[in-house]
């Protein structure tokens, strides 16, 4: 009875050239180059096909278990944990915390068969528009991408937040992480002042146009910049916009893993509000650099340091211009104050100052970098009542500017004739 032989097509290429070397038409050494293979091997596999004849070709493999197959009792004890502990893990980083929590070692890409079988993963196929890339910058401190990330962090256990990520562009490595109400500019306050104090200030930032780092609608007329921009320009770091997402894609990349393996920390920590998230921030930092950073192309650090006369407190505090009026009476906020310097009264009058809202709440007056003393002012009386001047000064505990005295007209003062009838004329 005649079987029927199923052949791979590398078995039916392999089988043509036996029958052509068995013909004489090729050589062995010419066979060995058609199959890509050595003629050592050659020789064995025409060994066996003149002893077994077509079925000599066919590899010995067929049909018998890999020798590097998987235990399947240790694929059953992976699946069941990935299961219970993480199902919705993807499959590389599941096999992190087999590794590390289970002492479990496997491939990846098994594992990832695995969890496809037993329909814990889904294969993703995502068509990207393609970009061209941007090399790195070979310093570690020569641009630095920053954005921040709104995600449900907490997978509804809180209120969702956004993520400030400080990356360096050099090294891939996390710079900054905070977690905020909001993408405002308190928060990259705080997280830009921490990176500067700890490794330096860079050469430039990278951004988008969000209107925290600059204003999207100037006035002609006076072009100012975000009170982000304007901090940065005091430390002398330059600030970059990115025209796209894709421009600054190291740190959306970034965002998209913290925004995959994060939440699944912070739930596996049992964290559930952004004070604890952000106590345990520095310590994932520190294991996500290990794991994710590359070495720079140059091992010159570009991180400046900070002088000795920087004063972050008010670089980094909202500052709004002002003037002061003739009574040395400035407003802010609907609030008035009164500056206390006798000795530059007439000086400061209509003189523009800089009022300077600090993190924790307090105010400051500088006029060009020099600040001044100040008290504030009661607020105005409803009902449309006024206060006096005796009460303004009573209220004080200083007297700031001298009471007016009035004065009495001349006698022969100009306005004292305007209604006497004038001299008739001779």
């Amino acid at each position: 009875m005649n079987k029927t032989l199923s052949l791979s097509p590398k078995e039916v290429r392999r089988l043509q050239a036996m029958q052509s070397l068995q013909d004489g038409s090729i050589s062995q050494a010419q066979a060995a180059v058609v199959l890509s293979t050595s003629e050592r091997q050659l020789r064995r596999i025409y060994r066996r096909f003149r002893e077994q004849g077509p079925p000599g070709v066919v590899s010995g493999h067929r049909g018998k278990p890999a020798g590097n197959r998987l235990n399947s009792a240790l694929a059953e004890r992976a699946i069941e944990l990935v299961r219970s502990h993480y199902p919705d893990f993807g499959p590389a980083f599941a096999n992190e915390k087999l590794r590390l929590v289970h002492d479990i070692r496997i491939g990846t890409e098994s594992l990832r068969q695995l969890m496809i079988e037993a329909e814990l993963w889904t294969p993703k196929r995502v068509k990207r528009r393609a970009h061209p890339p941007r090399n790195r910058r070979p310093r570690v401190g020569e641009l630095v991408q920053i954005d921040g990330s709104p995600h449900d962090w907490f997978e509804g256990r809180a209120s969702r937040c956004t993520l400030i990520v400080f990356i360096d562009d050099a090294t891939s490595r996390l710079l900054g992480l905070r977690f905020a109400p909001a993408e405002t500019t308190w928060a990259y306050f705080d997280v830009t002042r921490e990176s500067i104090q700890q490794y330096g200030k860079p050469l430039a930032y990278y951004s988008d146009k969000h209107g925290v780092f600059r204003v999207n609608n100037p006035s002609e007329i006076d072009p100012q910049l975000s009170q982000f921009g304007r901090a940065l320009h005091e430390l002398d770091i330059e600030l970059i916009y990115a025209n796209s997402p894709q421009a600054k894609g190291r740190v959306e990349r970034v965002n998209r893993t913290l925004q995959a393996r994060l939440p699944k920390e912070l739930r596996l920590k049992d964290i559930s509000d952004m004070e604890a998230a952000n106590a345990f921030l520095p310590a994932y930092m520190e294991r996500f650099n290990a794991q994710f950073s590359v070495e720079p192309y140059s091992r010159e650090d570009a991180h400046r340091a900070l002088g000795k006369d920087v004063d972050l407190d008010t670089i980094f505090s909202l500052q709004y211009e002002r003037r002061i009026s003739k009574n040395l009476v400035v407003q802010y906020e609907r609030k008035r104050y009164l500056i206390e310097e006798p000795t530059q009264a007439r000086r400061l009058r209509h003189a523009r100052v800089t009022f300077c809202e600090h993190r924790d709440g307090t105010i400051t007056i500088r006029r060009d970098g020099e600040p001044l003393s100040f008290k504030r002012l009661p607020d105005h009386v409803p009902n449309g009542e006024a206060l006096d001047r005796k009460a303004l000064i009573a209220h004080l505990d200083e007297q700031i500017l001298p009471a007016r005295v009035p004065r009495r007209p001349a006698a022969n003062h100009p306005w004292r004739t305007y209604s006497r009838p004038s001299a008739p004329v001779a």
